[in-house]
């Protein structure tokens, strides 16, 4: 008897039966996650909140509110930067497809739904949704919005260096370099004349690619930022508002990204306020106890360090911990309330409660960015214009906080990480088993557990799977 594959002599059925179709036991994460949403009534709100932006018969229909931002949070959990991964991951994955609501026979909303979806419901509905998540945030206890810690980061833009053209002429790199180099006296350049050219030209008053006289064809919002590996690229800044007590993102802005730190904290902090207080309006009264009266507390880097910020920040009654960088001895004549504003923040932050708040930021918000931006998947973005960008950085956000409530539930905040946490479980529960077994005497001379123990031993491996 022949031996051939088992995919080559398969003859495939032309009807199927719908209750022969493969099921899914779905993912444990994503069930639990199911059931918080619908506690909260996550579809009723978005339906209500994106009701203005779907036609009752006019067209095709679209996806569904709940579905849309249910699949942007999955680009959190499962760490996807594109649209066309999350369309793929989605249609591939059995559990995902129940946690959306969609059964084998169902096609899932492909990427160009998702992005027509995106165009269609405003900004401001985003940030709406990224709101309600606060809110479950204060009614789970995970929020409290007292002490806030504020610092930006970097996203690479969609954009390329080598596209960047003059602002005032519309020419691009290559050719602004040739016709320095014609004009020098070299009639046909060719590529080690360019870089030579490039190489020995004067720098203007912000370097040889200033934001001032370059910029992207594609992307406007972009601009040349040096990214947190040194390297320069076309980039965003993406800066978080994180509750220092509970790790919650209070808010997330995403600006220009060779803005300024003393000068977008402005921005991100009245986000921060602005959205803490929505939450105090939809929540219990004994929930907005817990919150408290608003923002107390402002922890920053020596980047946010500046004697405007510090008094404007004092003229808010909000107790300032900047670290302050070495600028030697200062001139203060004529600048009183700066100086007083200046020396509270310097005696706060030598205090033990100001030392303790510096440390706990340098944890908390930087991990806010490991969170959303390496294992989240966002570092480089597939979307151009600032207005596109924030509405997926706002449901990814919102998906991180999620996590938050989702860790108090079942120990972890991702998939992976409860699946991580049941390998461990399972390991530990077999290190137990074997000792148990090593004091019975139920081990041979050369250390391999007998028949029994392997025999557990795949069992409780079976679990963790």
């Amino acid at each position: 008897m022949s031996m051939r594959s088992r995919r080559a002599g398969k003859q495939k059925e032309f009807w199927i039966a719908t209750d022969r179709l493969a099921n899914s036991p779905g993912h444990p994460f994503y069930r639990k996650l199911n059931r918080l949403l619908g506690a909260h009534g996550f579809d009723a709100f978005a339906e209500e909140q994106c009701q203005g932006f779907y036609a009752e018969k006019l067209g095709r229909p679209s996806v569904p509110p709940g579905v849309y931002f249910r699949m942007l949070m999955v680009g959190y959990f499962e760490g996807l930067d594109s649209e066309r991964g999350i369309d793929w991951r989605c249609a591939d994955s059995l559990a995902l497809r129940e946690f959306l609501g969609y059964s084998l026979e169902e096609t899932t909303p492909d990427h160009s739904t998702l992005s027509r979806a995106r165009q269609r419901i405003d900004l401001d509905t985003h940030r709406k949704v990224f709101t309600w998540v606060l809110t479950v945030l204060a009614q789970e206890g995970c929020l409290k919005g007292e002490s806030i810690g504020i610092d930006a980061t970097t996203l690479e833009a969609n954009a390329a260096m080598r596209s960047i053209v003059r602002r005032d002429t519309g020419e691009s790199y290559e050719e602004f370099l040739r016709a320095l180099a014609q004009a020098s006296g070299i009639d046909t350049p060719t590529r080690e004349d360019l870089a030579r050219v490039d190489r020995q030209r004067k720098r203007g008053g912000k370097g040889k690619a200033s934001n001032d006289d370059w910029k992207h064809p594609h992307d406007p919002d972009a601009r040349i930022t040096k990214m947190k590996d040194g390297t320069t690229h076309m980039g965003h800044k993406a800066e978080h508002a994180v509750d220092m007590e509970t790790e919650a993102l209070v808010a997330v802005t995403v600006q220009d990204g060779a803005r300024g730190d003393t000068s977008s904290v402005y921005e991100t902090l009245a986000e921060a306020s602005e959205n803490l207080r929505e939450v105090r309006e939809e929540v219990s009264e004994e929930e907005a106890e817990q919150l408290g009266e608003g923002i107390e507390e402002l922890v920053g880097d020596k980047g946010y360090h500046s004697n405007d910020v510090l008094w404007d920040m004092a003229d808010l009654e909000l107790r300032t911990y900047v670290s302050e960088p070495n600028r030697g001895r200062r001139n203060w004549k004529g600048r009183g309330a700066e100086r007083r504003a200046v020396y509270a923040n310097r005696r706060r932050i030598r205090g033990s409660h100001g030392r303790a708040l510096l440390r706990r930021r340098g944890e908390v918000v930087e991990r806010s960015f490991a969170h959303a931006y390496e294992t989240g998947g966002m570092r480089r973005t597939h979307l151009r214009g600032h207005e596109n960008i924030l509405k997926r950085v706002l449901i990814h956000a919102g998906g991180r906080n999620l996590s938050l409530v989702m860790r108090k539930m079942t120990g972890a905040g991702t998939p992976r990480g409860l699946a991580q946490a049941r390998r461990e479980a399972c390991e530990l529960l077999f290190g137990l088993f074997s000792r148990l077994l090593a004091a019975a005497g139920l081990r041979r001379s050369g250390g391999a557990i007998m028949a029994p123990g392997a025999i557990m031993r795949g069992r409780i491996m079976a679990l963790a799977r």
